[in-house]
């Protein structure tokens, strides 16, 4: 299973042998256990659960403290990743760490966008300004958000409202450096969320592959 929890570091650019540059996003994974497994007779699918950041025992609940005790570890964050299949090698105990990738590989990642608090639909959705010339008076408004029937607003209409911290998801990114020592992975492109974000890695479905050719 190729599968981490990792944090943001940042950007920087790398430079390949035919020399060309290009930006990659550099992810801190930090050596992982897998905590439970799941299984379809069980629990009605097939998953792993992962956790990583230790912390002393003390900081933990008795509940998390418990369901951690057969992993032999003090997880901080705990996150589950889907798998087709439960194989020999996914029992609780297992560590992964950053080597489990290998450079080539076409991954996901899923993290949260930052947040931009309450935006207006200029920001939020593109619209253009209103004019501010021969009697215009109407220039960051978002204009008429219904009609006369059926006397109320439709459910999904673009507006003013909260923007960015949702969950977001980039498929078909390409590991382009693993360094085991560090404990770094880096992917190309930009990767959703701010520095120290948590940013869940894995590897691509068939499905995502066939759609990026």
């Amino acid at each position: 299973m190729k599968a981490l929890i990792t944090r943001k570091v940042g950007m920087t650019s790398t430079i390949s042998e035919d020399g060309v540059v290009q930006a990659v996003t550099l992810l801190s994974a930090s050596p992982s256990v897998i905590t439970q497994v799941k299984t379809t007779d069980i629990d009605g699918y097939t998953a792993v659960q992962i956790g990583t950041e230790e912390v002393s025992e003390n900081k933990l609940g008795k509940s998390a403290a418990g369901h951690l005790k057969a992993a032999g570890v003090n997880a901080k964050i705990i996150r589950e990743f889907r798998v087709p299949e439960i194989t020999e090698e996914l029992k609780v105990g297992e560590k992964l760490s950053a080597d489990v990738f290998s450079v080539g590989d076409m991954v996901q990642v899923t993290g949260t966008s930052k947040g931009k608090g309450w935006a207006g639909t200029i920001k939020r959705h593109n619209f253009h300004r209103g004019r501010k010339t021969h009697g215009g008076r109407s220039y960051r408004r978002p204009g008429s958000i219904g009609s006369m029937y059926p006397q109320h607003i439709f459910k999904g209409k673009k507006m003013a409202g909260q923007m960015g911290h949702e969950q977001v998801s980039v498929s078909n990114l390409k590991v382009a450096y693993v360094d085991a020592e560090q404990n770094i992975i880096a992917v190309t492109g930009a990767v959703p969320g701010p520095r120290k974000g948590i940013v869940l890695i894995k590897q691509a479905s068939v499905k995502q592959k066939e759609g990026k050719r």
